[in-house]
């Protein structure tokens, strides 16, 4: 059986982002455990030019959850603003993107591979194929930002591996 545009998307989206809930969690335990106060990790950068953990939650969310519903209208654009976002309102997005992703129906998002899908940023327009949307801006976008907030979690001692950014693995098989 060959890999489906739902086996590329959803499900990889699904397994990172329980990976982002894990890391979520173990660095809500780490400030509450007093290395590090909440409302300031939301606004931390890892340099002055990078956005915030809190921009790094929203564009897991909008690479996840609004990337699918951007292949099922045929645009796409970059993330909203977001004010006033602290910790449970990251957890929230996250939350709310996993229960969008599992009531999707495999067909139906493999029925788009082939569709156009047009990416509006500013005055520009770039037109994409779904597949190709997925798997060349997409994808690479939400492990970018998912692998930056762990990193920004990790490098203030909370105490995460690999396995707590990878998620649930999917294995068995044959």
């Amino acid at each position: 059986m060959s890999l489906s545009l739902y086996d590329t998307t959803v499900t990889s989206y699904l397994q990172a982002l329980g990976g982002v809930t894990n890391v979520m969690a173990k660095g809500e335990a780490h400030a509450e455990a007093g290395h590090f106060s909440l409302d300031d990790i939301v606004s931390y950068r890892l340099r002055e030019d990078m956005a915030p953990l809190s921009f790094q939650v929203i564009s897991v969310w909008h690479h996840s959850e609004n990337a699918i519903r951007g292949m099922q209208a045929g645009e796409f654009a970059p993330p909203p603003s977001m004010q006033d976002m602290d910790y449970q309102k990251c957890k929230d997005l996250v939350a709310g993107a996993i229960e969008f992703l599992q009531a999707q129906d495999a067909d139906a998002i493999n029925a788009l591979a082939d569709n156009p899908l047009m990416f509006r940023v500013g005055g520009n327009e770039i037109p994409f194929k779904v597949s190709d949307f997925a798997t060349s801006f997409s994808l690479p976008n939400f492990y970018f930002h998912a692998a930056t907030l762990y990193d920004m979690l990790r490098i203030h001692g909370v105490p995460l591996g690999k396995m707590d950014y990878l998620g649930q693995l999917r294995v068995g098989g044959a």
